[in-house]
């Protein structure tokens, strides 16, 4: 039973571009009454998200309900800046309802539900629970790794090798430590790709959970807040590859960050990042792009070869600065390439 007294936070994680900010926008803009704060937790030096976020800012969630650390995993640095963070919430004028949590993309849930367990937040806070977004479509193309075949192949090859690779255990963390799993981009999986990824989910989770559909992050707030799942006190059954590990590291990830010049076709610089897909192996680029002759930002975020793209508002007072953030595996980052494709 959840304890009125602590202010619930919900964890929203799942792998990188499966739409966790959608999904937070939409909560943001369907609060229930509900005065909302939100931690968001990029990876790498760049934060892309939080900035989406501060635009949809309200008088339910004003913009200094709204913190950006984006200079490392949460669940790493909790003494530093995690803990800090929520404090920083907790002590708010307006104190807020319900706390909302997106975690990087490469994180861990685990070890961030450990940290409800520090002296400083345990008595003022409680992990209403974890929701997993999984992208329907890629999860059932087996694409939650960049290319599942070339690994499978060097498990093969090399008998000594029989651990999963990062990517497959990020995401195994992730179902097993949630609540509830949310199918993100249903509309483009349908329902034989829906089908496929729910038996890839239920064949992952420790027990049973409830598997959702969900199309540009619309689901009923009901249905995913107000769980009183009280995680931080259920962390034995939701297990995790690094269970008795000292820390967690993202040594297997790195970014680059990469500024542009103005764009004068942006099908040119879409071109170029699904081309960075086929070639670099890169997870995902995001940013916001400066275009000739245009006086809004284009926001840029691509999964794989996915790439979406759209005017999101004007620069303003901010400089025309084109800045992409590109995630990769640290062994396939070539940074030389990388910036050759793109300032091509």
């Amino acid at each position: 039973m959840t304890d009125l007294t602590k202010i619930p936070v919900t964890v929203i994680t799942g792998f990188l571009g499966a739409g966790k900010t959608t999904l937070i926008r939409h909560l943001m803009a369907n609060p229930q009454g509900k005065r909302l704060a939100v931690l968001v937790n990029e990876f790498g030096s760049v934060g892309v998200d939080g900035d989406i976020l501060r635009s949809c800012a309200d008088e339910n969630c004003p913009v200094d309900n709204i913190v950006e650390l984006a200079n490392g995993c949460i669940c790493c640095t909790v003494a530093d800046d995690f803990i800090p963070a929520i404090e920083a919430l907790m002590a708010l004028a307006q104190r807020p309802d319900h706390i909302l949590i997106e975690t990087s993309g490469l994180a861990l849930p685990k070890p961030l539900l450990k940290a409800f367990d520090w002296p400083a937040i345990r008595s003022k806070i409680t992990v209403d629970g974890v929701i997993a977004l999984a992208d329907a479509e890629a999860v059932a193309a087996g694409r939650f790794a960049p290319d599942l075949a070339a690994f499978d192949a060097q498990r093969a090859a090399d008998d000594s090798l029989d651990h999963e690779t990062p990517l497959s255990e990020v995401f195994e963390d992730q179902i097993a430590c949630a609540d509830i799993v949310l199918l993100s981009k249903a509309d483009l999986a349908g329902e034989t790709g829906l089908a496929a990824a729910r038996a890839v989910i239920e064949a992952e989770a420790p027990r049973k959970l409830p598997i959702l559909p969900l199309t540009e992050g619309v689901i009923d707030p009901k249905v995913i807040l107000g769980l009183g799942a009280a995680a931080e006190d259920d962390l034995a059954a939701r297990p995790s590859h690094h269970d008795g590990a000292a820390d967690h590291e993202h040594d297997d990830f790195d970014t680059v960050v990469i500024e542009l010049p103005e764009v004068s076709d942006p099908a040119v610089l879409i071109a170029a990042i699904q081309r960075l897909a086929r070639e670099q192996r890169i997870l995902r680029v995001k940013g916001h792009v400066a275009v000739a002759g245009k006086p809004m930002r284009l926001l840029i975020q691509a999964v794989g070869e996915r790439v979406r793209h759209q005017f999101d508002r004007p620069w303003g007072a901010d400089p025309r600065r084109s800045v992409l953030v590109v995630i990769a595996e640290h062994h396939d980052v070539d940074e030389a390439a990388i910036r050759a494709v793109l300032g091509a």
